[in-house]
């Protein structure tokens, strides 16, 4: 292998004191701290190009680096060089396990007189370098998904005959090692439309990159911290779903998401300013007029000094090494954290849902998608429900009931009313007595309820004449009613109320004793 390349001062130095001071190889080496054997192939060059010593006036260091350099072997006898293809050779390092080293060995095996290891570095470092600040960062195949918004919008007019405007936000990913873009416009940044634009982008894509690599957005980021970021527990379980993870970009430390500021940038420019004498009436304007503009960019714009598509890197850089696509889709859900009523049910988005009634007043944890909603404690599902508009009505699974509370379920006023209607006249005007007598209707569902069911005991002939008696005495609890059947009251004859008016006395009236 030749002598590593030295610096343009060192090569003059090295040929000064060899051809003005006639000092020794060795000595020279051990005075400017390089090995002999640099030495050698610097003079050795400085032959080979016909060179004399002292130098021309005027002659600066890049003149003498092109003479001492201009050709330059690998082996003895070599005299030229092929130039690599660099823009390949840039695509083929971001394959994963290829190095600089095996792009090299493949150069040379196809170019025996080609550059040697130290200068195909160099050269290539020099190439990289002369690229874009987003293309010179090292992005591993299929590893990375930057993902982020534009700062602005595209206005749509929501209201043909006001004019009123809408601002449409747009949602922009980037895969890092071949740039393929994807952009889709969305009314809100909230999360349901994140976690959206996140499918769809992972659709478009037709694979799975190992990580999400998101701005700390609310959205995307509960808590941000340099060392150990909170983030959203739905945006997590999405990126579970794909087999993805991901890896929010330090705050503050905007380099590490400067592959999708850049593609915000184009994107911004390459929509924006096409798009800003259009004018839309809907979102599905917008998005399929971003498609149209996205396929042209993907697909047919080649990335300068590269020479190829963005949609040709993905295919040949990105697309071996993406994770496959599960085979559903990720069903959007949201959660939430919400405490147990005494009365066993969670109110979510205006309506209520049952729990077994030993977990009243727990905390507990909400999964809601658009059709169900599933409750959580300590991890474990305790309870799953259809969902139901915000009715602000009840969703009752009569399991979750305490056994003195399942007694009960199913029973209405108006089921009662219609029951006692069926026992007869007498049982009806009672119930509706009680009703009418308590400060709220349902105070007297109770009673209602223990008088209808005394039929089963009774029959209906027996309560409807004991109802009957309960109203000629003025009774009106279940009590008084089930006294008179205990003690056949209800068939005897009622006792008529004296006209001279000395009291009635019965085990029923209270008197007014009672009220003193």
């Amino acid at each position: 292998m030749p002598a590593e390349r030295v610096a343009m001062r060192q090569a003059r130095e090295i040929i000064r004191l060899k051809f003005s001071g006639g000092v020794p190889t060795r000595e020279i080496a051990r005075r400017l701290g390089v090995a002999a054997s640099t030495v050698r192939e610097t003079l050795k060059r400085f032959a080979g190009a016909g060179l004399v010593w002292p130098a021309p006036e005027g002659m600066s260091d890049a003149d003498l680096e092109t003479a001492l350099y201009l050709v330059r072997g690998t082996k003895r006898g070599h005299r030229l060089h092929a130039e690599p293809d660099w823009p390949t050779i840039h695509r083929e390092l971001k394959r994963k396990h290829v190095t600089v080293l095996i792009v090299w060995d493949e150069y040379i095996a196809a170019n025996p007189g080609g550059y040697s290891y130290s200068r195909f570095c160099e050269l290539y470092r020099g190439f990289e370098s002369k690229l874009s600040p987003t293309m010179r960062q090292t992005h591993a195949a299929g590893e990375r998904l930057f993902v982020d918004y534009a700062g602005d919008g595209v206005p749509v007019v929501i209201d043909r005959l006001t004019g009123e405007l809408r601002k449409a936000q747009i949602f922009v990913a980037v895969l890092g090692a071949s740039s393929f873009t994807f952009a889709h416009a969305s009314w809100t940044q909230t999360l349901p439309d994140w976690i959206d634009a996140h499918v769809r982008a992972i659709e478009t894509i037709g694979g799975v990159p190992h990580l999400l690599v998101p701005d700390n957005t609310k959205t995307a980021v509960i808590k941000a911290c340099f060392y150990d970021p909170q983030v959203n527990r739905t945006y997590a379980e999405m990126a579970a779903h794909y087999g993805s993870a991901i890896l929010p970009a330090r705050p503050r430390k905007p380099r590490d998401k400067a592959k999708v500021e850049q593609a915000v940038l184009i994107v911004e420019r390459w929509l924006l300013g096409r798009l800003r004498h259009r004018v839309f009436y809907s979102l599905a304007e917008v998005n399929a007029a971003i498609a149209d503009l996205m396929t042209h960019l993907n697909e047919t714009r080649a990335i300068r000094r590269l020479g190829v598509t963005r949609r040709q890197l993905l295919e040949e850089v990105d697309r071996p090494a993406l994770k496959s696509l599960p085979v559903e889709p990720y069903e959007f859900h949201e959660w939430r954290t919400c405490r147990v009523g005494i009365d066993y049910h969670v109110e979510i988005a205006a309506h209520y849902y049952s729990v077994p009634h030993r977990f009243a007043r727990a905390e507990v944890d909400a999964r809601l998608t658009a059709r169900t909603i599933e409750i959580f404690l300590k991890g474990e599902r305790i309870a799953a429900h259809m969902r139901v508009s915000g009715n602000h009505g009840h969703t009752t699974v009569p399991e979750h009931m305490p056994s003195s509370h399942r007694r009960y379920a199913g029973w209405t006023m108006e089921r009662i009313r219609a029951d006692a209607r069926l026992i007869g006249p007498a049982t009806a005007a009672l119930c509706e007595l009680i009703f009418e007598a308590r400060p709220h209707p349902e105070q007297g569902f109770r009673a209602c309820l223990g008088i209808v069911r005394l039929a089963r005991s009774f029959g209906a002939e027996r309560l409807e004449a004991a109802a009957d008696r309960a109203i000629d005495i003025g009774a009106r609890t279940y009590g008084s009613v089930k006294s008179i059947l205990d003690n056949n009251l209800d068939r005897r004859p009622a006792q008529k109320r004296a006209t001279d008016g000395t009291p009635i006395l019965h085990a029923n009236i209270r008197g007014s004793r009672y009220y003193n």
